[in-house]
């Protein structure tokens, strides 16, 4: 991978081009350029070949109970309404120590079964999903830093806690570059308002195109969730080409006289808003979508509306070239009290589009080449808090993989005998990333961004391999 330097802002130029009013506004210099800088290149090649062309994140914004979905603990029944009998207490750090200490052990109040030839445990809560058990990778041991919402939604979507870094999406848009020259590499779809927000699909000091174009809010309403100032209805198609011919002129001008490679970012982000003017609104008119379809996914049911019209952006967006897309729930996982009524109706608003997103692309021929990530930020913990609640768990939860490079119907790793801790075959979010970006063909420690006088890396200077869960 060639590594590229960062080239500071040029605030007048800036300031010039966003008054020029072409009517790309938002996808111009929020989606593609909060700052001005220069693409000084993709990456040549992939590292090895890859067994995932493009990926589907599915996030959880929360923290979904893992005890209470795929990981199972009979000692949660045995215990239930006593002290969590633990003899390792005081191997864990302060703040998990306390949250251990919050209540009493809390009995699941779903079934588990297994399922598939697999025999995946997979609670009641998911029936749609338990279909697809076979074609499920389980990573039953994940462990991330962070107790506190802003500090895992952080780790999960840029692989730091506290600090801005590029997301995972602009990581491999940066290393890849894009499929379709009409559609940017990363898309997401009604990303998380809240607990980092625009860091969570930015591009921090990398190349500022290989920031997300966002769909939306996770607030956002089905109709809602599109590109916002993708059109300026006061500017038809022919003008807009001309102004963008004007600035392309005047770019190139200011470019013979300083050499300043900030220009051909600020070239190429107004190519790609002009381009995207063709192709994206096809894509996020679902209104063609057959009856079977719409039905496959909920998206008439007012329960699983919001989250089935989303997963069905997902695939279009996925089939039609876009590298990276990101899709992402409210943030209403967060049960620390309630947890029944809470985990019950959010798991009915996901749980039949995500089964029918797997079919789709399955039916499709997509499966093959597409690696399909559901996550949260982190699990919950096996005693009560509050009403009937569970507090915030992030050293040891549940994620899922499905498709390209993965073993299905394969659980890797395990917590405690009361899901509170990664004890077996340990994954930190690190090592999640690392292996995303394997399956892409990159070589995690080999992605670098030179920035600051030091190279960055998505997993800084941490991450392996999962090798067990590849196919």
């Amino acid at each position: 991978m060639k590594q590229c330097h960062r080239f500071s802002d040029n605030l007048s130029r800036r300031q010039m081009l966003t008054a020029s009013g072409c009517g790309f506004g938002a996808v111009a210099f929020q989606a593609f350029a909060q700052q001005i800088a220069a693409a000084a290149g993709n990456a040549d090649s992939v590292h090895h070949p890859a067994k995932a062309k493009r990926v589907i994140f599915l996030f959880m914004h929360g923290g979904v109970s893992q005890v209470d979905s795929f990981d199972p603990k009979p000692k949660l029944s045995e215990f239930d309404g006593q002290d969590l009998p633990f003899k390792g207490l005081d191997n864990l750090d302060v703040a998990l120590k306390h949250r251990a200490g919050n209540g009493k052990v809390l009995d699941t109040t779903w079934k588990f079964k297994q399922h598939g030839e697999s025999g995946a445990w997979i609670s009641e809560l998911w029936p749609h999903l338990a279909k697809h058990a076979d074609d499920l990778c389980f990573i039953k041991s994940m462990h991330t830093r962070g107790t506190s919402h802003g500090q895992a939604v952080a780790m999960i979507h840029t692989g730091n806690d506290n600090l801005l870094r590029p997301s995972v999406g602009a990581w491999v848009s940066y290393g890849l570059g894009t499929e379709n020259e009409n559609l940017p590499a990363f898309v997401s779809i009604t990303p998380p308002a809240g607990h980092g927000g625009t860091r969570n699909f930015g591009s921090a000091f990398l190349p500022a195109q290989h920031q997300a174009t966002t769909l939306g809010h996770s607030a956002s309403k089905p109709d809602d969730a599109t590109i916002e100032y993708l059109q300026n209805h006061g500017v038809d198609k022919s003008d807009q080409q001309r102004q963008l011919a004007l600035l392309q002129q005047m770019n190139q001008r200011h470019y013979s006289q300083t050499k300043d490679a900030q220009v051909d970012g600020v070239i190429q982000s107004y190519e790609m808003a002009f381009r995207m003017q063709g192709v994206a609104p096809e894509l996020i008119d679902i209104s063609g979508e057959s009856k079977a379809t719409r039905e496959q996914y909920g998206v008439d049911q007012k329960e699983t509306a919001e989250f089935a019209h989303r997963c069905l952006l997902a695939r279009r967006f996925s089939e039609a070239g876009v590298r990276f897309v990101q899709v992402s729930t409210r943030y209403v996982w967060d049960q620390h009290s309630n947890l029944v009524a809470g985990h019950t109706k959010n798991a009915l608003s996901v749980d039949q589009p995500i089964a029918a997103l797997l079919a789709d692309l399955k039916q499709r021929g997509l499966m093959d080449d597409t690696l399909v990530v559901w996550g949260t930020e982190f699990g919950r913990t096996p005693v009560v808090q509050g009403k009937n609640g569970r507090d915030h768990n992030p050293a040891g939860f549940t994620v899922w993989l499905s498709g390209a490079g993965v073993k299905p119907g394969y659980s890797h790793g395990a917590t405690d005998d009361f899901g509170y801790y990664a004890v077996e075959n340990k994954v930190h979010m690190h090592d999640l990333h690392a292996t995303i970006l394997h399956l892409l063909g990159i070589e995690h420690e080999r992605l670098t961004y030179r920035y600051a006088g030091r190279d960055f890396r998505l997993t800084d200077v941490y991450g392996e391999v999962v090798n067990e869960i590849l196919s």
